[in-house]
Order: C-alpha cells, then sequence, then structure tokens
C-alpha cells in the first residue's frame, strides 16, 4: 500500500513539472508560426469627393405623383434628377412618366432626359421620347413639352407614329384633354400630315 502511495506521489510530482512546460512549448508555438500583421497597409476607404457631392447636388430614383384638373392621375419617375439652381426647373435623366385618364386611357412617356417645372406646372422632355398609349399607338418624337396641372401634350418637332392602322408621319401631335364635360381624350397630328394606311390583316 505504501508503495502505490509512493508511486501516485511520484507521478504528480513529475507532472507538475511536465505540464506547465508542455503549455510554454505550445504557447511559444504559435507565437512562432501566427502570422504577422502589416502595419503599413493602408486600410481600405471609399474614394468620394465631398466637394463634387456638395456642389453637384442630386436625388437617386425620385419620383413625382399628381392629378390633373381632367382626374387624370400623372406618375413620374427618374433616374437621377438634379435641383434647379436660382429658380430653373429641376433637371434629370432616364426619365418616365405614365398618366391614367378616368376614361382608361393610359400615356407612357420614356425620354433620355427631362426638366419639371413645378412652380409654372411644365414637364418638359428630350433626348428621344417615345409615347405609348393604351389605344394602340407607338410615337416617337425629338421632344416633349407637357402640364402638369392638366392632360396636355406638345411635340416640340416631327413625329412618327405607329397606329392599330398604319404609320403616321407629321410636323407635330396634341394629345389633350377635349371638353371639361366628357370624358375624352384627343391625339391630334398637325403640320403635314402623311399617312400610310396598312388594312387589318384576315386569318385565311
Amino acid at each position: 500500500m505504501a508503495a502505490r502511495d509512493n508511486i501516485h506521489s511520484r507521478v504528480v510530482f513529475w507532472l507538475k513539472i511536465v505540464l506547465p512546460l508542455l503549455a510554454l512549448v505550445i504557447l511559444s508555438t504559435l507565437f512562432l508560426f501566427s502570422r504577422r500583421i502589416d502595419t503599413d497597409a493602408a486600410l481600405p476607404y471609399a474614394e468620394v469627393d465631398v466637394e463634387d457631392l456638395a456642389r453637384n447636388q442630386r436625388l437617386t430614383a425620385p419620383e413625382y405623383s399628381g392629378v390633373t384638373t381632367d382626374g387624370a392621375a400623372i406618375m413620374i419617375r427618374a433616374g437621377v434628377a438634379r435641383p434647379g439652381a436660382g429658380g430653373d426647373a429641376a433637371t434629370a435623366e432616364a426619365v418616365s412618366a405614365t398618366i391614367e385618364t378616368p376614361a382608361g386611357l393610359r400615356i407612357t412617356l420614356d425620354a433620355g432626359q427631362g426638366a419639371l417645372d413645378d412652380a409654372a406646372g411644365r414637364l418638359i422632355l428630350a433626348g428621344g421620347v417615345e409615347i405609348v398609349t393604351s389605344s394602340g399607338y407607338r410615337v416617337t418624337a425629338p421632344r416633349l413639352d407637357g402640364a402638369l396641372d392638366r392632360t396636355e401634350l406638345h411635340s416640340g418637332g416631327a413625329v412618327r407614329a405607329e397606329a392599330p392602322f398604319g404609320a403616321i408621319d407629321a410636323g407635330g401631335l396634341q394629345i389633350r384633354h377635349e371638353d371639361a364635360g366628357i370624358p375624352a381624350y384627343l391625339m391630334v397630328f398637325s403640320d403635314g400630315v402623311k399617312l400610310i394606311y396598312q388594312p387589318p390583316r384576315k386569318d385565311p
């Protein structure tokens, strides 16, 4: 019994010496093989020109909505918009607009550039304007001038249209609400209208 206690005491004695030494060896190995930190490396940062942001203020994906006096709903969206300086109209890029009339007519407008003058109640589109109506018309124009308080659109130059009955070339186009008491909307081509009539195809 005494011999067993003696062996146990010796084992405990050597473990008290070996285990701390083994721990020191492990810690030394971790420090030796750990990855060295490069303190000279620059921290990543975003290259932002604060002065440019302050000078060229802009809004991303803005929206404008309203209702005209004839009851049509207008929604205007843009990719980027910049406020006007000194009372000038706000400018925008990648402009799209939708007009939905109480009579069920839907007009969509797409343009590369635009200007919205809320004080004057005007919307001007340029940079290649495309007009599509739910009645089957697709019109292209270099420029379009529209009102925000009523349904009234004027082309600023010659237009070409694809209609359900053919193709139309004209010097100008106007879309307007004709009578306050009647929910009817007119599309008027003017200034040298040329119509190429294409009769509807009949199934054999």
